[in-house]
């Protein structure tokens, strides 16, 4: 029986602003990416969520970024090593506090955004995050994009290392995201997301943006909670792999190296 994890970034509200259905993906994931403060997220508002995670035995875990509010930590940036250690630090430690008061314990590491896609081939930045990590918490896992060098640099510091794909974004011919400056980087279509991540789940393939085969082995699979369809989006793709078999449990039940 093939078996993955769903995870989906949440918590990213930030007072009267609100930002994705975080109960309703709550219902449907197996895993939740939860905000830290620094690129969205108020700390109000993620406690609410991580007890509603807790209360649905949602695994938890530190989705930390660029500090760029203003700019949903999206904007690619450059801090010092001292900065970017101390930063990430930060995040998740915040976000221990917070998943204690709420009854539940953070799990896991997943970058955010431009932090996200720059780590994944930069070796100074992976570095410093990697550092952070072992720092605060050297149980936890971290979630890096697959095929990406940071999954053998974080494996080879001594990370536990869960590789994900993307439901409802486009890839380049090396497993890059096609950047969401590009038409057709994000697949709105439920049907189609659920169509190309049965195939990526059941023969490891999913096709790029020009029509190619790529090779894609993740043990997750990410649906962003900030884009329209998120819910429909998620719903449908949990609904298609029960329905050929595939088994959907959070990675954080089992150790992955």
């Amino acid at each position: 029986m093939a078996i993955i994890d769903l995870n989906s970034d949440l918590g990213e509200s930030f007072g009267p602003w609100p930002m994705g259905d975080d109960t309703a993906m709550l219902q449907i994931v197996t895993s939740a990416n939860i905000a830290c403060g620094f690129h969205a997220g108020d700390p109000a508002g993620i406690l609410t969520v991580l007890r509603e995670a807790a209360k649905r035995g949602v695994a938890v875990g530190a989705h930390v970024g660029y500090r760029d509010l203003v700019g949903f930590g999206r904007r690619n940036m450059d801090p010092s090593s001292a900065e970017l250690v101390g930063d990430t630090i930060y995040q998740i430690g915040a976000l221990q506090g917070l998943a204690r008061a709420a009854g539940t314990s953070v799990r896991y590491v997943k970058p955010h955004g431009a932090l996200y896609n720059t780590i994944a081939d930069d070796a100074r930045q992976a570095a410093d995050v990697i550092a952070a990590i072992k720092a605060i918490d050297p149980s936890l896992v971290l979630m890096a994009l697959a095929g990406a060098p940071i999954v053998a640099q974080a494996r080879q510091a001594g990370l536990a290392v869960v590789c994900e794909a993307f439901a409802d974004r486009a890839y380049n011919t090396d497993g890059s995201l096609v950047s969401r400056r590009l038409p057709g980087s994000v697949i709105h279509d439920p049907a189609a997301v659920a169509a190309r991540m049965l195939r990526m789940v059941t023969e490891g393939r999913v096709t790029a943006i020009d029509g190619t085969d790529i090779t894609l082995e993740a043990q997750s699979i990410c649906i962003h909670g900030d884009t329209p369809a998120a819910v429909a989006i998620a719903r449908t793709l949990r609904e298609t792999l029960e329905a050929h078999g595939v088994k959907l449990t959070s990675f954080a039940d089992a150790p992955h190296v």
